[in-house]
């Protein structure tokens, strides 16, 4: 009886510790993958693309009487194009 009850307080201990590991490791695996990265050739940086870049991407858009469509359709002229406005818009102008 006394080896049971050892094995089954060894069992609980583990799960107990192994549990939360593998729960923060998993969420750190999805967050890594949801990050889109662009880079700007021009001005040799990188950008996160986000919903607030999505944003300034469609005000970008509407300004240049553009027809909507995702950045990552537009040719390297447009995406250049839209690089140097974007750095004259800053986050927060």
């Amino acid at each position: 009886m006394t080896i049971a009850k050892r094995y089954i307080s060894s069992l609980i201990v583990t799960v107990s510790l192994v549990a939360p590991a593998a729960i923060i490791a998993k969420a750190a695996a999805q967050e890594a993958n949801a990050q889109v990265r662009v880079y700007d050739k021009d001005h040799k940086d990188y950008h996160n693309w986000d919903d607030n870049e999505n944003h300034y991407w469609e005000q970008y858009q509407t300004e240049h009487h553009m027809k909507a469509h995702e950045f990552s359709k537009a040719n390297k002229k447009e995406q250049s194009e839209y690089w140097n406005w974007r750095h004259e818009h800053p986050d927060g102008k």
